[in-house]
């Protein structure tokens, strides 16, 4: 055996070694689809979570199954001016790390209630929750309106809950009466 070989490929590997603490591998890509927020996939389970806790599934749908936090993200990155982007990405960003501040413990580790009760503070718009939380208050409030939208507009809705039909339709009844649990028609 080469000692001269040997000692480079030793040297080459302890080197190698080395510098591996140094090295950060932990980064979040950023997600492409989204390209005016420049969001990571951690913020987008942040989302993912708040969604939920909006819209939670009961014996129907939640939001989350109906991807509703890709709809409120498209509608973000889409049609959101440049400062309200800003303030959303803001309010995104630091939103688990504002909860933990000042709830406790940051929001994706909350129980339902808890999460709820965050949220509810955050949505209050009579009262001021902390110096600095406006654009977490934007960004739930931003948030919620989208959910809703989302999940009101979302084929499960519109063909299981509501049954979407033209008014007056082809069976026009106008003395029908309302039954409690009957699928309901909300465009007529």
């Amino acid at each position: 055996m080469n000692r001269r070989l040997a000692l480079k490929q030793m040297a080459l590997v302890t080197g190698g070694l080395a510098l591996i603490p140094g090295c950060d591998f932990s980064e979040e890509k950023i997600l492409a689809a989204y390209d005016e927020l420049q969001i990571t996939d951690g913020h987008q389970q942040v989302l993912k979570s708040l969604v939920d806790t909006i819209i939670p599934k009961t014996d129907l749908k939640g939001a989350v199954e109906l991807g509703v936090h890709d709809f409120v993200l498209v509608m973000a990155n889409d049609c959101l001016g440049k400062e309200d982007q800003q303030r959303f990405v803001s309010g995104l960003k630091g939103f688990d790390q504002y909860v933990k501040t000042n709830f406790g413990t940051k929001f994706l580790k909350l129980d339902q209630a808890k999460a709820v009760e965050v949220v509810d503070t955050l949505l209050d718009a009579k009262k001021e929750v902390s110096a600095g939380s406006e654009d977490y208050q934007y960004f739930v409030k931003t948030t919620k309106k989208y959910a809703i939208q989302a999940y009101m507009a979302s084929e499960y809705v519109m063909t299981e809950l509501m049954p979407y039909t033209l008014v007056p339709g082809p069976k026009f009844n106008g003395s029908k009466k309302i039954v409690p649990g009957e699928k309901v028609n909300i465009n007529g």
